[in-house]
């Protein structure tokens, strides 16, 4: 499903996971879960990103799926409606939500052993969960392997009304771990019905301008380009790139086309605010 952007460029937030960890989230914990036993950590997260000018919020459900769920005692329809509901009382009709769907955790057949039909019916009950919530757009997120996107995308375009954001995580080479390529995706993703396709994650935003090039060089669709705030630091687990210099690395990626843009791991609503701040500027100059 196409969409249209309701200006030149449109503003993603940032990390969820690194932001929860600076409430307090234990190492190895269920972010997701906090949906659930801590939703005002989550609402406050999400009003940040709202006031540093995110005109889209991911729900907290990047996990939400039966493997990362098992044993907790909740099911992902029931975190995904209170994370979408979480998100919409945040947005205060400011901000779009974006039900957030992440990898399985699993490797697909014929390297691991789900089946792709599992997959597909995993993603189709989290996207039907998400739209059944009020969400108003789908992002898939973070995948490395197109066998799983391709999952996500058709059980996501073929039983929901929503637009389907797609990005993939990729290595400095232009590969993701599984040996896919930029072009690859982004073909798939148009011809399976993405609204948009990008890359997220991984590294700063120097060492995915060539992919995201490449991306843009493939595909008619909107580039979305969500880098992480360059590498944590082993001892501090602080990012190496803060809030202006990540803004001014980002201005970069106006050049082959990026439409819609945010941060991912170790990015917060500082980097939101200048990130925009610096692509609105250039637009009125």
């Amino acid at each position: 499903m196409s969409f249209d952007l309701p200006g030149e460029y449109m503003f993603y937030d940032g990390a969820m996971g690194t932001m929860l960890q600076k409430c307090g989230l234990e190492p190895g914990a269920r972010p997701d879960i906090l949906n659930m036993t801590n939703p005002d950590a989550v609402e406050g997260i999400h009003r940040m990103y709202v006031d540093a000018g995110s005109e889209i919020i991911c729900a907290n459900t990047f996990g939400c799926n039966p493997y990362a769920l098992r044993g907790t005692g909740y099911t992902p329809a029931e975190v995904i409606c209170a994370a979408v509901a979480i998100a919409k009382r945040a947005s205060a009709g400011k901000a779009k939500v974006a039900l957030d769907i992440g990898p399985t955790g699993q490797l697909l057949d014929p390297i691991g052993d789900l089946e792709f039909d599992e997959a597909y019916e995993i993603f189709r009950e989290q996207a039907v969960a998400g739209e059944e919530a009020g969400a108003d757009f789908i992002a898939i997120e973070t995948m490395s392997d197109l066998a799983e996107m391709k999952a996500a995308l058709l059980a996501s375009v073929g039983n929901t009304g929503l637009p389907v954001l797609a990005t993939m995580t990729f290595d400095k080479t232009g590969r993701t771990y599984l040996g896919y390529g930029p072009e690859e995706f982004a073909v798939a993703a148009e011809q399976l019905g993405a609204s948009a396709a990008g890359l997220n994650c991984s590294f700063g935003p120097l060492e995915m301008y060539d992919t995201a090039a490449r991306i843009a060089k493939a595909t008619s669709l909107p580039l979305i380009v969500k880098p992480n705030a360059g590498l944590p630091d082993s001892v501090t687990g602080g990012y190496s790139i803060g809030p202006e210099a990540f803004a001014v690395q980002m201005g970069r990626f106006k050049e082959v086309g990026a439409r819609i843009v945010g941060g991912c791991c170790g990015t917060t609503p500082d980097h939101i605010r200048e990130l925009r701040k610096a692509f609105l500027k250039e637009t009125a100059d």
